[in-house]
């Protein structure tokens, strides 16, 4: 029903794994949306185990035509869904489980990053789904972190010792309000989904585990948060 295709962007994993594994349906088969859904059903199992060993997998040319029949196609998965609170970029919310990725200008860089690494619930699971292709640009490029930390880890081994011996902190500043020309500027308004202070507080500590050590109000009402992580990996 499918089959698995090369692309000139693909890198060899250490095994010779291709990153990401790129399935795409075979003529005449998965026309429609059901198609596809009982392809993951009957399959699941194998995409998962294929999902571990190759850290990625790209579904090219499968009819999905929409945000909502995206929404039905990662059910199809049994994950999960986990909340967007806590998160630093600036969405919309399409479906209960659909976000825009980033509503900031295109001018806005978006670094390699982990979705979502700075608070301890992160999602273990993460799809992309595109629309509208844009005209010219538009990548997404994903990296393959264990290789990306083997990498740093033979160049500078004493770097990432101090990184796991003293930890990593992070400190975000939200803005009363999002701001719409950063890539990160999600206000704690909407960051907690709350208009109360406290509120927001309560649902920081709940949500960081006693890891947010202080608050810090300055003008304009911008709240400033430190956070104690350790090194953490993830692909």
């Amino acid at each position: 029903m499918v089959s698995v295709i090369s692309l000139p962007e693909q890198i060899s994993l250490e095994d010779s794994t291709p990153f990401p594994l790129t399935l795409a349906p075979k003529s005449n088969c998965l026309k429609r949306l059901s198609d596809v859904v009982s392809f993951v059903e009957q399959h699941r199992d194998e995409l998962l185990s294929r999902l571990l060993q190759c850290g990625a997998i790209l579904f090219r040319d499968f009819p999905i035509a929409d945000a909502f029949e995206f929404d039905t196609f990662a059910r199809t998965f049994h994950w999960m869904p986990l909340p967007y609170v806590g998160g630093a970029a600036p969405r919309k919310q399409v479906t209960s489980i659909v976000f825009t990725s980033n509503e900031s200008p295109p001018s806005e860089p978006i670094p390699f990053h982990h979705e979502m690494a700075q608070v301890p619930k992160f999602p273990k699971h993460l799809m992309f789904f595109c629309e509208v292709p844009s005209k010219s640009g538009g990548e997404t490029p994903i990296a393959y972190s264990p290789m990306v930390y083997n990498r740093i880890n033979n160049a500078l081994p004493y770097f990432v010792r101090k990184l796991e011996e003293k930890q990593i902190r992070y400190t975000r500043i939200l803005p009363d309000g999002d701001d719409p020309q950063s890539a990160i500027g999600r206000g704690w308004q909407s960051t907690y989904q709350t208009e109360d202070r406290k509120h927001a507080e309560e649902a920081c500590r709940e949500q960081g585990t006693g890891m947010y050590e202080s608050f810090n109000y300055q003008e304009r009402t911008i709240v400033w948060i430190q956070i104690v992580h350790g090194l953490t990996m993830a692909v």
